[in-house]
């Protein structure tokens, strides 16, 4: 592939969700921690958009990407049956790392702030989980956007 055709790095990607009835307290309001499903859900997304996924077998070796920090905080009310916009941003890439910022809104009102760190890792091994260097194929396709030090 000439440098002309390759894919420029990805910083940034957003992806919608219906608020189903099962993300929702008897009040209609969304449930505080299906916020962290929902940005689990927008980082599994970007992930395969980029050919890869949160869990993956290579070479006999299972690949994983467990959580070591997870935060958010929630400054609207999201409802059944609204639609959720998720912007999910790279605030850090590490060797072995990725650090996400996400904002959660609907109909131009935000809702939720979040990030998210996790870490690239061999799973399954005896001795626990033993890190690794994000897959060249996909560092090269990640690049940090400019949101260090922001939510």
């Amino acid at each position: 592939m000439s440098p002309l055709q390759e894919p420029l790095p990805i910083s940034d990607f957003r992806t919608t969700r219906r608020v189903e009835f099962a993300d929702a307290d008897m009040g209609g309001i969304v449930h505080f921690a299906r916020y962290l499903v929902f940005m689990e859900t927008a980082e599994h997304e970007f992930l395969r958009s980029l050919g890869s996924d949160a869990f993956a077998t290579r070479e006999g070796v299972t690949i994983g990407w467990p959580r070591v920090e997870v935060s958010c905080q929630y400054l609207s009310p999201a409802h059944f049956g609204d639609v959720l916009d998720i912007h999910l941003r790279i605030a850090r890439k590490g060797t072995s790392s990725l650090t996400y910022a996400m904002t959660i809104s609907t109909d131009d009102r935000l809702v939720a702030r979040g990030r998210m760190s996790a870490v690239c890792c061999i799973m399954g091994k005896g001795e626990g989980l033993e890190s690794i260097p994000i897959p060249e194929a996909l560092a090269q396709r990640l690049a940090a956007s400019s949101t260090e030090g922001k939510p």
